[in-house]
């Protein structure tokens, strides 16, 4: 029986041979688990991997995340192939946002505008009119003048914080990220009594409690950044769990803590990203399948506020 190192090490090189062989792109998000970070050709938060699917020029995507971002980039490029490792890598957050409802729920405010977080799908993506990440969420939105009258969807604590910071008063749809919405306030202020020389640093999607005790809040980009450029040696980290292998290689002499998601974990795992592993990311190479597809329609209408957001995001420098 192979050992688990050797099966790694065989999908690797099947990997990467498929790769060259097929022309193929592997764009992977920060929460992935750390080998599919490490055989990933970028790894990025939800503005970067937009970006990067947008600018892909392979004629495979395979797209390591949930499947509302392998839906974007199916968007971006519709005329290539896009896989992802697991069609069931859903997203809570997503899912909290279905496109009848929200339809119905627009229909109550004909007067505003939609602007939607990238953490939604294409249905959604559809009904909005520009779509946003946590990492350019507070430009956009002030991009627009302060008597513009904005719904914002779907997580209602990164609309609630960009409320708070702006002085907005968005409409927010009642939708959740369950892996950052069960952090629970008593597991930060123990770990910050039990660690004084730490800092905490906070995703938005975190509740506002939360939020209001962090040192630094920002999106997964941010947060790693601020993780390096910070004179602090120790950090208390309340996001998901895989952001951590990317903290500790770009600084190693720093400790990083994460806030669990319960007492009998010292992890916070979404568990739809886990669900992508090397075996199913050589099994989507070699198969060429599950293959992403969307209705042309949808597509093109999905577009245009992604689009919008790649744009405005360039003209403020948010990305290169």
């Amino acid at each position: 029986m192979m050992s688990e190192k050797a099966k790694n090490d065989f999908f690797i090189a099947g990997i990467k041979s498929l790769k060259s062989e097929k022309d193929a792109v592997i764009l992977a998000h920060f929460y992935q688990i750390p080998e599919i970070q490490e055989i990933a050709d970028y790894v990025g938060d939800s503005l970067g991997l937009a970006q990067q699917a947008a600018q892909s020029k392979a004629k495979v995507i395979l797209f390591a995340g949930v499947h509302f971002m392998a839906e974007t980039a199916k968007i971006l490029n519709p005329e290539k192939m896009v896989l992802i490792p697991d069609l069931d890598a859903g997203c809570s957050l997503a899912d909290s946002c279905p496109a009848k409802a929200f339809t119905e729920f627009k229909e109550n405010y004909p007067d505003h505008i939609v602007i939607s977080y990238i953490n939604c799908s294409a249905e959604v993506k559809a009904l909005s009119d520009i779509i946003c990440t946590s990492g350019n969420a507070v430009a956009i939105v002030e991009s627009f003048p302060k008597e513009q009258k904005i719904i914002f969807a779907p997580d209602k604590n990164l609309g609630r914080y960009i409320n708070n910071i702006t002085g907005r008063n968005m409409i927010l749809w009642d939708g959740t990220c369950q892996v950052h919405d069960m952090l629970n306030l008593e597991s930060v202020i123990n770990l910050r009594i039990n660690n004084p020389d730490a800092e905490l640093i906070a995703h938005p999607e975190c509740k506002e409690p939360i939020l209001q005790l962090a040192d630094f809040i920002g999106s997964t980009t941010a947060l790693l950044e601020y993780s390096q450029k910070s004179n602090s040696r120790k950090f208390i980290v309340a996001t998901e769990t895989g952001i951590l292998h990317q903290m500790k290689k770009k600084s190693p002499d720093k400790e990083f803590i994460i806030v669990p998601a319960d007492e009998n974990c010292a992890c916070n795992d979404c568990p739809f990203m886990k669900m992508n592993t090397l075996e199913k990311v050589y099994n989507a190479l070699n198969d060429e399948k599950p293959k992403l597809n969307l209705p042309l329609e949808l597509m093109e209408k999905a577009r245009i506020p992604i689009e919008k957001m790649l744009s405005l995001s360039k003209k403020m420098n948010l990305i290169k």
